[in-house]
């Protein structure tokens, strides 16, 4: 079966895919917000996750990342590889609010991690980056005694004004915009479709219908075969 959308991603140059948490629940990670998502789980799971509770407690704020966040045995899936084989033909960028690493498994070219990577650790006493197998093993850097923490946007933090800008250059230049796997309703995030070109298609890939404050086709199917039905031109 064909994707019914073939015909403009084999004429667009500059698209966008702005892609959530439904993006990897297919490589086994759950998401935050849906039904059995992390923070239904979890009341205070915006909390855990708050620059605040990493300040007072920074041994719980370990201990919930460590429990809830790292998956690193997931692999990219068919979505993850699809829009990453686009970003390489130099007609993609992809701007995501995921913090697990399956972009860059994926070798994504043009990407955009607008809420940080788990994997990116550092030291924030020095500032030295960290690997997982280290932090996995303490929380404090062996070196200097200072915390290590990953290289995420927590709740009460700026989100990194490079990513930002880059990401409304992006959705300004773009002919395509795709959304996948997000609700769109956590913002700055989603304060991005206001930057979206007039002259872009817009289209949203989601098993719950979405309501945006711009024109967009609603698209309610599963994104892994909708992808798996999408065939990239070499």
């Amino acid at each position: 079966m064909a994707n019914p959308h073939q015909a403009l991603y084999d004429e667009a140059k500059a698209m966008v895919f702005l892609t959530g948490a439904g993006v990897s629940t297919a490589s086994g990670i759950p998401d935050f917000r849906s039904a059995n998502g992390l923070y239904q789980q979890n009341q205070r799971a915006e909390y855990y996750l708050s620059h605040q509770y990493f300040a007072t407690d920074p041994a719980g704020f370990y201990d919930y990342c460590q429990q809830n966040l790292y998956f690193p045995d997931a692999k990219p899936n068919v979505i993850h590889q699809k829009q990453a084989a686009l970003t390489q033909q130099d007609r993609a960028t992809v701007i995501t609010q995921n913090i697990d690493n399956l972009y860059e498994l994926a070798e994504t070219k043009h990407l955009i991690d607008f809420h940080g990577n788990l994997y990116d650790l550092y030291c924030v006493k020095c500032h030295q980056k960290v690997s997982l197998v280290d932090y996995q093993t303490s929380r404090i850097h062996s070196s200097d005694g200072g915390e290590i923490r990953p290289n995420i946007v927590l709740y009460d933090e700026p989100i990194d004004s490079q990513n930002v800008q880059k990401s409304v250059a992006a959705m300004q230049q773009a002919d395509l915009v795709v959304i996948v796997g997000t609700s769109m309703r956590v913002y700055p995030f989603a304060g991005l479709l206001d930057y979206v070109n007039p002259r872009a298609k817009v289209i949203a890939v989601n098993q719950e219908p979405l309501q945006l404050p711009i024109a967009f086709e609603m698209v309610t199917t599963d994104a892994s075969q909708y992808f798996k039905e999408l065939k990239i031109n070499a």
